[in-house]
């Protein structure tokens, strides 16, 4: 089952988003050029995760990225730029990570299912995508609510689909997507981010809540 395709205003991304160049980094116009960018950004990912915002330094930002300290400055103007590009950063790389788990399901439920998983598994690589989100409410407010607000409009734009084609009930699907979302986030904070245990339990527990929440519903 297709993916909703993303925004017409969604970065390109190629491969592993070595091309992607977020709204505030400037646009790299080489091969070399966006595998600094991309070291930029997960030496920030690594630094912004394990200190916060304040006690973050761009000299520890290019230290991790192994590049010289100047090249930061050809990419973004300051330790705030490349915090907002890394917030936007860490969203699209869930997007990507999520989507080809649910173009491969053969259904909506089993979709949702699937991206449940696949999120689940994303926050155990990216465990610090949770404090970097988490700060971006007070150090970016708008990249904090477009982090939400996009993902929900992707969520209630499959599940709307899905309505049209008669997998799933009725409902409101803006609704849906941001409990969906709020079920999501919560699981990969509690079982992602707090554990390491074996989550088939929890992903069985889960995908009955979807099931039981979006089915269809049968005349007895």
């Amino acid at each position: 089952m297709p993916e909703t395709p993303p925004p017409a205003d969604a970065p390109h991304v190629t491969g592993d988003g070595a091309g992607r160049a977020p709204n505030a980094a400037k646009v790299p116009k080489t091969e070399r050029g966006r595998r600094t960018l991309r070291a930029l950004l997960n030496a920030a990912a690594l630094e912004f995760g394990e200190k916060g915002f304040h006690d973050a330094a761009i000299s520890q930002i290019t230290a991790r990225a192994g590049v010289a300290a100047g090249s930061f400055y050809v990419y973004f103007d300051s330790k705030e730029a490349i915090f907002t590009a890394l917030v936007k950063d860490m969203s699209m790389q869930v997007r990507d990570f999520v989507a080809p788990r649910l173009a491969d399901a053969p259904d909506q439920l089993a979709a949702e299912k699937a991206g449940q998983a696949a999120y689940l598994d994303f926050v155990r690589q990216h465990r610090e995508i949770y404090r970097i989100i988490d700060e971006s409410e007070f150090v970016d407010p708008v990249s904090y609510r477009e982090h939400y607000t996009n993902s929900a409009n992707r969520i209630a734009a499959r599940l709307q689909s899905a309505m049209d084609r008669g997998e799933i009930a009725p409902g409101n699907a803006e609704v849906r997507a941001w409990a969906l979302m709020g079920i999501n986030v919560f699981l990969g904070l509690r079982f992602g981010v707090w554990s390491d245990a074996d989550t088939s339990e929890v992903l069985a527990e889960a995908g009955r809540f979807i099931t039981e929440g979006l089915a269809v519903k049968t005349k007895e």
